[in-house]
């Protein structure tokens, strides 16, 4: 008989590990508390207590070519960076073509907890400290809320609106309150690095930033210039520090921000950035700077979220949103590996097709055909792991499970047994090669070979930037004569950069 696998959830994260335990043959049942799939993509006017949720306009940061997995390509015309209504699409045509649906069991409560779980997806978002002043805001009048709660800007027209919190969150919801509201204040206590979708030449700014040359040449040059190196280039953009959002952080020292109309709103004057908010009166904000806003109608709480597995009965302990994994995967006190976390992760890039990973290495842990070290070796890597977090990054709820998309992709796929040998393509196959090493490292790259290998997955990675060019070239127009294309020129061009750099320093 087939080993059957508990997958809770089935959002993106519970979806493709459905797929995983159909490929090495075991039988998945997923139990889904909804009446539908999705997780938090699926956009909802109320949504469900203690579930994180979404507002209507929400576009994804991530573009397709990244998110998308592995095996299963978002079709062509489908924009570069998606509204949450063509991801679920995306996520609708992946469930059907692959028939995962029937192994889904919806509107399923909690009390699912009881069961002896092997597989398990927690929907997890930005973690920001949630700020004192909210103990404090019994005193304000005016209308106040966390950001899960807000679905549109309508009820905001002219009004005078605080935000509080410089995530991803925090600065869409003050840009789009801005375009009805009479003023929006964006407060934050550090300041933020705000990057773009939009990157050189309109390429997507993950597709230039992720490519295993990048990711090496960052290393070489370290944290320090690698940071130094980034921040000129978004400066170039808008000066954070003329526009009072310059933190005393480096940008690798903290989960940037993706938000390309902010500095926009700020220069038109209808976003004003704060600093943390010291208290609230009945109408106004005070600031640690001594400065205040009069007059405020509403208040906005953009401090993420805090995650938890109370189903779990203390199997899996989370303080202060810090939890001991081993790869961010399995709990290590466990006598046998029977349960795995997926999708815990905040990368600065896509978590889709980290997930798909991460499942297609569970369940070859699951069917016995990899084993874990034992529980002190698991341990000594997590706390190493936690140790360089804390050196890293500033100290917030927000960055305890941080990881570098490339070498996170790459150290599962170690595991699982599917990363691409570039070595041994430089002589068989070139131009696979060349495009492995300079172009994006999209999830396809680990489809190539080992377990899993998909036909198809060649041909994907040499036309991915035809991908991205198709749902932009609505309009013909005449072609230039540039022989090589312009995002290969770029990385061609960052090569150069950092290896003038480097030479410089050293």
């Amino acid at each position: 008989a087939k080993k059957r696998i508990a997958v809770i959830g089935a959002g993106s994260s519970g979806l493709t590990c459905i797929k995983c335990c159909l490929e090495e043959g075991l039988e998945p049942v997923c139990f889904e508390r909804s009446n539908d799939i999705g997780g938090l993509w699926r956009f909802q006017e109320n949504p469900e207590e203690g579930r994180a949720s979404i507002y209507r306009s929400v576009i994804i940061n991530t573009s397709k070519e990244m998110m998308c997995f592995s095996d299963y390509p978002i079709p062509d015309h489908f924009p570069n960076f998606m509204h949450n209504s063509q991801i679920m699409e995306y996520f609708r045509m992946y469930a059907k073509d692959f028939d995962l649906l029937k192994y889904i069991r919806f509107k399923v409560g909690d009390s699912v907890g009881l069961l002896v779980l092997e597989v398990v997806h927690q929907v997890s978002e930005e973690c920001d400290p949630v700020l004192q002043c909210v103990h404090r805001i019994e005193k304000f009048k005016g209308q106040y809320f966390h950001s899960r709660d807000y679905k549109n800007p309508v009820g905001f027209t002219g009004k005078r609106v605080i935000v509080i919190g410089i995530g991803n969150s925090g600065g869409d919801l003050a840009v789009e309150i801005s375009h009805t509201a009479k003023q929006v204040f964006l407060s934050t206590r550090r300041g933020a690095w705000i990057l773009n979708r939009v990157g050189k030449h309109g390429y997507p700014s993950d597709v230039l930033l992720s490519s295993r040359l990048y990711n090496f040449l960052s290393k070489l040059l370290g944290k320090s210039l690698g940071s130094k190196f980034l921040e000129n280039q978004i400066n170039h953009r808008f000066d954070h520090e003329l526009f009072g959002l310059k933190p005393k952080h480096r940008l690798l020292s903290q989960h940037p921000t993706v938000n390309d109309e902010l500095p926009n709103r700020i220069i038109s004057g209808l976003v004003k950035v704060k600093g943390n908010v010291k208290e609230f009166t009945d109408t106004a904000a005070i600031f640690e700077d001594g400065s205040r806003e009069d007059d405020i109608d509403a208040v906005i709480f953009a401090t993420g979220y805090r995650f938890d597995f109370p189903f779990l009965d203390g199997c899996v302990k989370v303080v202060k949103n810090k939890v001991s994994l081993y790869k961010k995967v399995f709990p290590p006190n466990l006598e046998k590996p029977t349960l795995a976390i997926i999708g815990l992760i905040q990368p600065l890039g896509a978590i889709m097709p980290i997930a798909e990973l991460q499942g297609r290495w569970v369940t070859q842990v699951f069917k016995g055909l990899k084993t874990l070290p034992s529980q002190s070796e698991m341990m000594a890597e997590i706390n190493k792991t936690q140790e360089e977090m804390a050196k890293r990054y500033v100290d917030s709820q927000r960055h305890t499970i941080q990881g570098d998309y490339v070498d996170t992709m790459e150290e599962l796929a170690d595991l699982v047994g599917v990363k691409p040998n570039l070595l041994s393509l430089a002589f068989t196959d070139p131009k696979l090669a060349f495009q492995l090493l300079f172009g994006p490292c999209t999830p396809v790259h680990y489809r190539l070979q080992g377990p899993g290998k998909w036909d198809g997955a060649r041909k994907t990675i040499l036309t991915t930037q035809d991908r991205i060019h198709k749902p932009l070239m609505t309009r013909p127009v005449e072609k230039s004569s540039s022989v090589m294309p312009a995002a290969t020129v770029g990385m061609f061009m960052v090569a150069v950069v950092f290896l003038a750099v480097f030479l410089a320093y050293f």
